[in-house]
């Protein structure tokens, strides 16, 4: 589980093939000591494992992730080559400070930037996502774009916008978005199983 705080911009140094998927590796400051093999880092918002890890000569670390097809089908992470910007997060462990909320890591599929409206030092960026996933989308929901939690300010069909802060726009990629990026959209938990539910309960019984 992760927060949708990012803790790090990576970079991607290299990405090569891999018997199925593929292969990168990706630059961070986190300490190499203290990644385990085996633990996931959400990379973009797709929680990945990590499978390599070595420390870096500037005391960070580089750490090798396996891709798989079905993957880079749903994400964004099949554009990805050397010197791609990656929104970096640490799983959630027990005690941790939940600043975001609950994000799984598990992609739901795209959400393209359509307009970004630079207001003062905040920026209004505004989506439209597919409209299979727009009942999903809720104002003063949460979203994770990319891996950071966002909340979403209005909505309008299969559009809606959100309020970046001037931290954010520091701390992580989104100060070089720009309309026509395509990001890694994950919706809230929350509406996903009241979806679901509603589903359900429609569906007449068997018996009745």
């Amino acid at each position: 589980m992760f927060t949708g705080i990012i803790t790090d911009v990576g970079r991607v140094v290299d990405v090569v093939p891999a018997e199925a998927g593929i292969r990168a590796r990706i630059a961070s400051r986190y300490l190499a000591e203290r990644i385990a093999i085996g633990a996931s880092i959400a990379c973009s918002g797709v929680c990945l494992t990590v499978v390599e890890r070595e420390a870096t000569d500037e005391g960070g670390s580089v750490f090798s992730v396996d891709i798989s097809p079905e993957t880079l089908d749903r994400s964004t992470l099949g554009a990805w080559r050397a010197g791609s910007p990656v929104n970096l997060e640490r799983a959630l462990a027990i005690g941790d400070e939940l600043g975001g909320h609950i994000v799984t890591g598990h992609i739901d599929g795209f959400a393209d930037l359509i307009e970004r409206r630079d207001e003062g030092e905040m920026a209004r960026f505004v989506f439209r996502v597919p409209d299979p996933l727009k009942r999903f989308i809720a104002e003063k929901g949460s979203v994770a774009l990319d891996g950071t939690s966002l909340t979403v300010n209005s909505v309008s069909d299969a559009e809606f916008s959100v309020m970046l802060i001037p931290h954010t726009l520091t701390v992580t990629t989104w100060g070089a978005a720009r309309p026509g990026d395509r990001v890694n959209l994950e919706v809230d938990m929350m509406a996903r199983y009241v979806a679901r539910l509603q589903e359900t309960m429609a569906v007449p019984s068997a018996q009745g």
